[in-house]
């Protein structure tokens, strides 16, 4: 059943990924008719937010936006930062809700930031593990490869899930932000705020689908070391 229910996530996980993925390119082809950029909307807010050391930065890929506090810059995809479109103004008003929650100093966000060097060590060990018990099982008994292996892979999807879990408030807090700055700064028009609206709530859900599928790993390899005998 928990292998119906793991399948059933995957399944769930790329119908989300490819909804965004249609939302995206539809709302990326409607222009804003006030006619600002992506790059524009994102110094505006930060301006309008009190900030001024994060700077707005492009880099190279599709849907590779996100906020990084390490070095305090907006990295917008070339399709956001010179587009002017619904989803340039989404995108970028959302990323720029992120500086706003790390000037502010959103709870939900130092919980998340502080769990990152944690959550990238995980992913090492548990690539480790799985590779010792993948080739390991040659030469020394499966079992107690797995009575030592599953516990530490327990604790890597603990991590892991804590960490999905913890992004949840943070990017819908983002997204709330974002749409409330480029309603009341009247960058969308109110046609055009149900469009980013509808861009923005379909992204937060594969952070919604991702955490799921991270909690039913975490059960089914504790069912796992519960049942090993």
């Amino acid at each position: 059943m928990f292998l119906v229910l793991i399948i059933g996530i995957a399944l769930v996980s790329w119908l989300v990924q490819n909804s965004l993925k249609r939302k995206f390119k539809k709302y990326s082809k409607i222009g804003l008719q006030i006619g600002l950029s992506g790059r524009e909307i994102a110094e505006l807010m930060l301006r309008d937010n009190g900030i001024h050391d994060v700077r707005v930065v492009s880099v190279q890929g599709r849907l590779t936006d996100h906020y990084n506090p390490a070095d305090k810059t907006v990295n917008l995809s070339p399709e956001v930062y010179e587009g002017r479109s619904v989803i340039a103004a989404a995108v970028a008003a959302h990323e720029c809700g992120h500086a706003v929650q790390h000037a502010r100093a959103y709870g939900p966000l130092e919980m998340r930031s502080s769990l990152v060097p944690i959550q990238n060590a995980s992913g090492r060990i548990i690539n480790i593990i799985f590779m010792v018990m993948l080739f390991g099982s040659f030469m020394i008994d499966s079992m107690n490869l797995y009575t030592v292996g599953l516990p530490i892979i327990i604790g890597c999807y603990f991590i892991f899930t804590l960490f999905a879990f913890i992004t949840l408030p943070v990017e819908y807090d983002a997204s709330k932000r974002a749409l409330a700055w480029i309603n009341d700064r009247n960058i969308v028009t109110t046609e055009e705020h149900g469009m980013a609206e509808d861009a923005l709530n379909a992204a937060a859900k594969t952070y919604l689908v991702a955490a799921l599928g991270s909690l039913a790993m975490l059960l089914y390899y504790v069912l796992m070391f519960v049942n090993r005998d």
